[in-house]
């Protein structure tokens, strides 16, 4: 058994066909000013150069693992989950950034949280395309930076009919609480990642920091844009889904607004793809 203390952070870059943007994720890890970290590669039996562009890269911290079958993003993701060692958790998808800062930012919130009454950090974010350009900003507006209560998170989300919370890349949590948790769900595959947000926050509520601390990439081949003309057909399943569970404790006006905000969304997101993407 290895005497090698588990590391402070768990980044873990689930790939597939990645080859495009992976080294600048892997790099953006690696340029960190927080350095208690270990990266985790696992590609998802990738049919192009993602692996061998990974293994360029000689950091001790870097492991890269490779799954025999291809296992699909709930079941990627979720080996993430089980690979990982260290104290806290963060999944990066493989066309995402981080800010050099992000990691010391957001450990240094939840090394604050003695009572662990946080369940989850997020932050703001830049969307920016294929070429690394910056698109616009995704800000949580409700605050500057500080605690937001778990219910009121879960509410706006509900609501607004969108993801408040943010990517997978702007995301903290602990890895202790990510196993009381329990799996990755993509049963609704558009709101995989917020499924999970909204069940860690049964568990304590949230942290906000205004600095644009990761970069959400869209492009023509990301999985995102993929999904994202039934956007608002899962999204109001999500809501169905959330509104059956007596746990969330929603109420009525919040899904009636976040049924109609879900289809809003949709064409205004699929707008931003037409003129970006174009």
């Amino acid at each position: 058994m290895s005497n090698i203390a588990p590391p402070t952070v768990s980044v873990c870059i689930p790939s597939y066909r990645g080859a495009a943007h992976i080294a600048a994720a892997i790099e953006s890890v690696l340029q960190q000013s927080y350095t208690d970290f270990e990266l985790i590669i696992i590609d998802d039996k990738s049919p192009d150069a993602t692996v061998a562009i990974a293994r360029r890269y000689g950091d001790p911290r870097i492991r890269i693992l490779e799954n025999a079958d291809n296992l699909g993003p709930q079941g990627n993701w979720n080996r993430c989950l089980s690979e990982a060692r260290g104290k806290y958790f963060k999944l990066l998808p493989q066309d995402d950034l981080l800010a050099p800062s992000c990691l010391a930012r957001q450990v240094d919130i939840l090394e604050q949280d003695h009572a662990r009454a946080i369940a989850l950090v997020f932050c703001a974010r830049t969307i920016i395309d294929a070429d690394d350009r910056p698109l616009l900003g995704r800000t949580y507006s409700d605050i500057d930076s500080g605690m937001v209560a778990a219910h009121i998170l879960i509410r706006n989300c509900l609501r607004r009919g969108t993801n408040l919370i943010g990517e997978p890349g702007s995301v903290m949590f602990r890895k202790q609480l990510a196993d009381a948790v329990g799996d990755f769900d993509a049963s609704i595959p558009y709101v995989l990642d917020l499924d999970y947000w909204f069940r860690l926050l049964l568990n304590g509520d949230s942290y906000y920091l205004s600095e644009k601390l990761a970069s959400f990439r869209v492009s023509g081949g990301s999985w995102s844009v993929a999904i994202g003309a039934r956007q608002s057909i899962d999204y109001r399943r999500f809501i169905e889904k959330i509104s059956l569970d007596s746990a969330f404790s929603t109420r009525k006006i919040d899904i009636f607004f976040g049924n109609i905000m879900a289809s809003l969304n949709k064409y205004l997101r699929l707008a931003f793809y037409r003129f970006f993407l174009r």
